[in-house]
Order: structure tokens, then C-alpha cells, then sequence
């Protein structure tokens, strides 16, 4: 991958990107068709053989995998390893149906581990430090991605786990804690009882990594002021090894993924079309060295796209767009697609609105209405907050709404992902 570095221009080169991972691709449809009854079914039920794909063109012959095929798949339907070979398993959360689980070789543990180490490195995160690792242990990918990333790197782990913020500010201060790990809205509530109890100056955080959730530049803001620190935001998903998978660099202009173990695919969200570089769509996942569970073809749901252009951190790796929503987190109100990270784009131009919003979706008498409740920052006129989110929607989204303006602390904080968008209508008639 060295290579990329030769590049003297601004553009990044996809095609020679793509040339390396076609060399991969061969050796992927071998293996998954020899080893993964699953994907031999599909494949012969597509007429597709393996030889027939050799470049990133011919994936689009291959069908998708979804989410559904992972969760009918229960428990182990897509292992494509002996189970002499699976060393740990991990699994979603299973709240909206089957949980997925994910079985991992020593070579799965392995790749996320070096994976997530690259994270850390690319967040600026050195031995010297010690991270404090606040997602949940257990059956759930983060916490023990996490810690495997810092002791790879050779960092001090500081597995708190989630909750108990009483106890997490306790060994923070205690162990001087440099690198905080967490979800964003974990991450806003920490930040906020900090400067509640005016302890930032007895603390020694100067980074903070978060993730596992859509979260804006109004929410990393806030918890950058709070707390002093540079924030980054790192991607991933239970299905793909979990966590780690692509981190934005101090450029803080897109995230850089790991592409000699991941090849990334745009399409059209409706047509399933491939899309070049520097369009916009939903986000698809080939695994080029997973073992356990390798996965052709995922649909992530996630909009984003490939950023054309290299980025002037030096890192020879390419890099998405942070993720504006999930096609199913989409709404469409009066014929416009809304999605939560527009809304979030709308409170960075909104002088005085907080980071919290909440976008609520009613129906009357047939037609349909969106009313947006935002947090005021202390010192600004709601009334004034209010009009500005108001003219802000209207003039970048395309749609008129009504926005209530509610004081700073007053909608939920969450220890896990945060709740935006309640679509109430079809309890409305």
C-alpha cells in the first residue's frame, strides 16, 4: 500500500486501489464457495461461479447479503471455518429481531486487533497513554475490541465498561486517564457532568474516540469545549469485525478504512447500481480476509461515499464520508428524504442550538408533519435559536417545520445510543 504514496497529485487513486484488491478477490470466491455452504447456495442459485469474478466491475453480477439472510442464518448458519477453528464468538444486540452471531478464528482476533491499533495510532494515541474503554464487554464487539487495539499499541487499559459514572470519574481522576473510549452520547454525558462538577483541570484527558453511533459536528464540538480534548470519530459494525473498521484522522475531513482488509463498495440505495467515487449512496462491505464469517457483498445501510480526493495527513489508506444516516434511520416527509445528519448540519449553522435534537414525525388529516425539539445553549433567546433552526431547515433541507426550543440538559442523555426521530404516524389517522 506504500505505493499510494508516490501519488503527486490530490486525487486519490481508486484504480490502483482496485488493482490491488482484485488480486485478493480470486482467492476469496475460492475459499467462500469451498468452505461456506451458505454462499455456495447462493452462488449456484445465481448461476455465478467462482472464476467469474476477478474485478470489482464483475461484483456487481454477485447478489447482496442482508441483514435478514445473517439473523435467518441463527446461530451459526453462515460459519464457513470447523468449529475447531472458532476461538470466540460475538453478537448484535438482537433488539430488533434474531441477533447476528459472528464467529471468530485466531486470524479474525488477530486482523481486528492490528485493525484497531491502526485506529488508535491514526487518533494519536501512543504508548505513554492510558485509555479508558467505557462500551460494553460481553457478547458486544467494542469493549473488547477496544482493549485488544490499546494492548496491541502497548497503551495502558483502563476496562471500566459502561455506566457507574460515578465510578468512571473516580478512576479517570485516580488514573489520569488520557484517552477516553466511548459512545458519543456517553461521551456528551461525561463531558457535561465534568464541567457540572468543575473537575476538568484535575483531569488529564487529551483525546477521545467514539463511535457506534451517527453523531455531528455540533455534538463533537461540545464535548471538545467541555472537556478540552480532540475528538474522533471511528466506524464499524458487529457483522465486519466490530468496531475499528475506518477512523478519521487529525485532518478531521473523512475516514480513512482499511482497504487491503476491506474493499468498499457505493451503491444506489433503490437500484443497487455501483457508484463511482465521490457519489453519494449506501455503504457495501466485502470481507477480503475474514475467516470465521467472511461476507460478500453486505449491505451496511449507511450513507457515505468514497472521497476522491488523498488526504494531506499521508495516510496511503482511502476514506469515506463520516456516515450522514442509515437508509431505514431515512423519513420522508411531503416527498423530501430527510435523514438525522442533516438536521445535525442545520445546528451547526444555528447559532445558540445545542447538539440534542429530536425530530418527531405526526399525521393529520392525511398530511404529514415534522416538529424538531432543540436544546438552547445558556445565554441565547429560544425564540431566536428557534427562527434561525427554522430558516436553516427550510433553506438546506427543502421543508418547512415547526422547531421548539427547550432548554440546554433537558432532552434524554444516554449511557448507550441516543433515541432522534420518533415516526408517530401511523398512530395518527
Amino acid at each position: 500500500m506504500s505505493l499510494f504514496l508516490q501519488q503527486r497529485d490530490s486525487s486519490f487513486n481508486y484504480d490502483h486501489l482496485f488493482a490491488l484488491q482484485e488480486k485478493q478477490l480470486p482467492k476469496l470466491m475460492h475459499r467462500i464457495y469451498k468452505h461456506s455452504p451458505f454462499y455456495r447456495r447462493k452462488l449456484d442459485e445465481a448461476g455465478i461461479k467462482p472464476e467469474q469474478i476477478r474485478t470489482i466491475k464483475d461484483l456487481a453480477m454477485v447478489p447482496f447479503t442482508t441483514k435478514t439472510e445473517l439473523r435467518a442464518g441463527y446461530p451459526l448458519g453462515l460459519q464457513a471455518v470447523s468449529d475447531e477453528e472458532v476461538i470466540r464468538i460475538h453478537s448484535s444486540s438482537g433488539t430488533t429481531g434474531k441477533p447476528i452471531i459472528v464467529p471468530y478464528t485466531a486470524g479474525d482476533v488477530n486482523v481486528w486487533a492490528e485493525m484497531m491499533a491502526r485506529c488508535l495510532a491514526a487518533a494519536g494515541v501512543t504508548r505513554k497513554d492510558r485509555v479508558q474503554v467505557t462500551p460494553g464487554y460481553g457478547l458486544w464487539t467494542a469493549g473488547i475490541g477496544f482493549q485488544a487495539g490499546v494492548e496491541r499499541l502497548g497503551a495502558m487499559t483502563i476496562p471500566t465498561g459502561p455506566g457507574n459514572t460515578e465510578k468512571q470519574l473516580e478512576l479517570m481522576e485516580d488514573l489520569q486517564a488520557t484517552v477516553l473510549i466511548g459512545t458519543s452520547s456517553y461521551g456528551l454525558l461525561l463531558a457535561e457532568e465534568i464541567h457540572k462538577r468543575g473537575i476538568k483541570n484535575r483531569l488529564a484527558l487529551r483525546r477521545g474516540i467514539f463511535g457506534s453511533e451517527r453523531w455531528g459536528d455540533k455534538m463533537r464540538g461540545r464535548i471538545e469545549e467541555l472537556l478540552g480534548i480532540e475528538t474522533y470519530d471511528i466506524y464499524g459494525l458487529t457483522e465486519i469485525y466490530g468496531p475499528g473498521i475506518a477512523i478519521d484522522c487529525p485532518i478531521h475531513n473523512g475516514l480513512h478504512f482499511w482497504s487491503d482488509h476491506l474493499l468498499f463498495e457505493i451503491i444506489d440505495p433503490v437500484t443497487g447500481e455501483q457508484l463511482a467515487p465521490g457519489r453519494q449512496g449506501e455503504l457495501v462491505i466485502t470481507t477480503l480476509t475474514k475467516e470465521g464469517m467472511p461476507l460478500l457483498r453486505y449491505r451496511t445501510h449507511d450513507i457515505t461515499r468514497l472521497r476522491p480526493e488523498r488526504c494531506p495527513c499521508g495516510s496511503p489508506f482511502p476514506m469515506i464520508d463520516r456516515v450522514l444516516g442509515r437508509t431505514d434511520d431515512m423519513v420522508k416527509v411531503k416527498g423530501v428524504n430527510i435523514y438525522p445528519g442533516q438536521i445535525d448540519h442545520v445546528l451547526k449553522l444555528s447559532k445558540g442550538a445545542g447538539s440534542e435534537y429530536q425530530m418527531i414525525l405526526t399525521r393529520s388529516a392525511g398530511k404529514d408533519r415534522l416538529s424538531i425539539k432543540v436544546e438552547v445553549r445558556e445565554g441565547f433567546d429560544p425564540v431566536q435559536v428557534s427562527e434561525e433552526c427554522r430558516r436553516n431547515i427550510k433553506s438546506r433541507i427543502g421543508i418547512q417545520c415547526e422547531v421548539e426550543a427547550v432548554a440546554y440538559g433537558s432532552l434524554p442523555r444516554s449511557e448507550k445510543k441516543s433515541k432522534r426521530v420518533f415516526d408517530l404516524r401511523e398512530n395518527y389517522e
